[in-house]
């Protein structure tokens, strides 16, 4: 290696510095626009089974039934996702949404209860009406 080439310092996710991580201020970076579009962007990056988890929290939070709590938590890991500088920036490769993944992984084991086979489709029908079919049927 040259001394003009510089070799890229990817950084390890650190669940325990993740857990001080207030959570609250990400819940008013959440809006369903900028869902969508984070999406849309973020596909190859992200990973087709975090967006499907992340559609999935998205139809959560429009049951009636879902108490405040769960949808206040779904909306902070929701806005976390949408954020581009978090603990770990989106755009560093590799590890870039392992944060994200972390949060919306958290979100999924609270509203678990609330995660049906209506809102699995509703998720993967947003996925097709987005991505198309062959990118859906990779849920299958």
């Amino acid at each position: 290696m040259s001394e003009n080439q510089s070799v890229a310092v990817i950084p390890e996710f650190d669940e325990e510095k993740f857990k001080t991580v207030d959570m609250n201020k990400y819940a008013g970076k959440y809006s369903e626009k900028g869902l969508f579009q984070k999406v849309k962007g973020a596909v190859k990056s992200a990973g087709l089974a975090l967006i499907y988890k992340a559609f999935q929290l998205f139809y959560v939070t429009k049951n009636p039934n879902c108490p405040t709590r769960v949808k206040a938590g779904i909306f902070a890991a929701l806005g976390y996702f949408i954020t581009p500088l978090d603990m770990l920036p989106d755009f560093i490769p590799i590890a870039g949404y392992s944060d994200d993944g972390t949060a919306i992984a958290l979100a999924i084991a609270v509203a678990h209860f609330y995660i049906d086979d209506t809102v699995k489709q509703k998720a993967k029908d947003r996925i097709k009406s987005i991505f198309g079919e062959k990118v859906a049927a990779q849920l299958d």
